[in-house]
């Protein structure tokens, strides 16, 4: 990526969401992190009530696409916390946000302030080493390009949040998704905010058995993948996408 291309993805404006939390907003790529129709309300609707909370092990293993500004992990924290189960989170990030930036987001105050001092918790975190934030959620934040970096293995729920991907067209391919399928146990989930016909095909091909559910406030709908086995429903491997 030139120096053009990185400079779209740093320069960023704040903006308040319908449900009056905050997003960021990339002028250079006319994208935002998270939907202009509630912050809170799609990572909520999205990560936490179709993936986490359809998770049933005590421990939970959880890999993100796009950490962002910590609004995924921020939830996934506080709802490991209230339902007692441990959660080692995985977050991999190629542009990490400046301090700045970080401290002008709100969803500490939003979404709990009493457990504000956790969200910045979570940025302050170094990256590239796991770091214990509460007795219930180990973090391990990695600074890479999800596409080139290894992948831990065993991944019980994927939280797949890179930008749409007409915006983002590299992070959404088959290598990619039979890389995240290789990596996540029987039974384990991916979701996404994402819809459309030819990442439901993407995934498919990787191995996933995919669903359609209904969307977060603003989307129709989303999409939600399951590893149901070792082995597809035919009794063989999913086959590699060339290039693996």
């Amino acid at each position: 990526m030139d120096k053009q291309d990185t400079e779209k993805m740093v320069t960023r404006r704040l903006e308040v969401t319908a449900d009056g939390s905050h997003t960021l907003y990339l002028p250079g790529m006319d994208e935002h992190y998270h939907s202009v129709n509630g912050a809170v309300q799609e990572s909520r609707h999205v990560f936490i009530e179709a993936g986490f909370k359809q998770i049933a092990e005590p421990a939970v293993r959880i890999l993100e696409i796009g950490f962002g500004t910590g609004l995924n992990a921020f939830l996934t924290l506080l709802e490991a916390g209230a339902s007692g189960r441990q959660v080692t989170y995985y977050s991999v990030e190629r542009y990490p946000l400046d301090e700045k930036t970080v401290g002008s987001l709100n969803y500490g105050a939003v979404v709990c302030p009493d457990s504000a001092a956790l969200f910045d918790a979570l940025h302050r975190a170094p990256w590239d080493v796991p770091v214990a934030i509460t007795p219930f959620f180990m973090l391990h934040k990695i600074e890479a390009d999800s596409n080139m970096c290894v992948l831990p293995p065993d991944i019980d729920l994927v939280y797949f949040d890179a930008f749409a991907p007409d915006k983002q067209p590299e992070m959404w391919n088959p290598e990619f998704f039979y890389s995240l399928y290789r990596n996540t146990v029987p039974g384990g989930l991916l979701t996404t905010y994402c819809a459309k016909g030819t990442v439901r095909r993407m995934m498919q091909a990787a191995g996933y058995g995919v669903e359609r559910l209904p969307g977060p406030p603003g989307k129709r709908e989303m999409l939600r993948g399951k590893k149901s086995s070792l082995r597809s429903p035919r009794g063989r491997q999913p086959m590699a996408p060339t290039g693996v």
